[in-house]
């Protein structure tokens, strides 16, 4: 694995390279499944808010270490990439791809979704992909991934307390007590006080 987060983090220009040693074209064919998800899971190293985090399944370990092997050696703006230590209840794998939240992250992930056809013969049009908190899935193009997926640290944190609203007005119409705590800095700080909450 690699972490170039330090100096390689605001450029997602493709960097192209051959496929890796051993890996040729076709070779992925029929064991990744063509809908990647954006933030199911946390970045391990960053914050979710800086960090976006894509997930493919694929079948098999070695098929899995192939995949982290070509996005590491093809994109100099991946930060991390790694596939999970144990196999899913279906036999498959995850392959976490680690990626700096910026508006050009869009045309780094278009440009790895039509390279990535050359390994699993699937055409970026079969592709689909799911983001999460809401959870919604739709049909892949460049355009609906930038609709849906925050791509900025500041979009992240609007969408997070979006929901979290969205939740709390529920909670409120069910009459369910809602616990959402704002955070606690200087300023939710001073309000507690004043309004005598401690």
């Amino acid at each position: 694995m690699s972490n170039q987060h330090n100096n390689q983090h605001n450029n997602h220009q493709p960097h192209h390279q051959q496929l890796s040693e051993g890996l040729e074209a076709g070779d992925l064919a029929r064991l990744v499944d063509p809908v990647f998800t954006v933030d199911e899971y946390k970045s391990k190293i960053g914050k979710d808010d800086e960090i976006l985090v894509i997930t493919f399944r694929i079948q098999g370990r070695d098929p899995a270490l192939d995949l982290v092997s070509f996005v590491e050696k093809s994109y100099d703006w991946v930060l991390d990439a790694d596939a999970s230590s144990g196999e899913l209840d279906d036999g498959t794998y995850l392959v976490f791809v680690e990626i700096d939240r910026e508006p050009s992250v869009a045309e780094g992930i278009d440009q790895m979704i039509q390279d990535i056809e050359n390994l699993t013969s699937i055409p970026p049009e079969e592709w689909q992909f799911v983001c999460h908190k809401p959870r919604r899935q739709a049909a892949y193009t460049k355009e609906e991934f930038i609709n849906l997926v925050p791509l900025t640290p500041d979009a992240y944190l609007d969408k997070q307390r979006s929901e979290n609203q969205v939740l709390d007005n529920l909670r409120t119409a069910a009459g369910v007590k809602v616990e959402t705590r704002a955070p606690k800095n200087d300023f939710t700080e001073s309000l507690r006080i004043a309004a005598g909450i401690r």
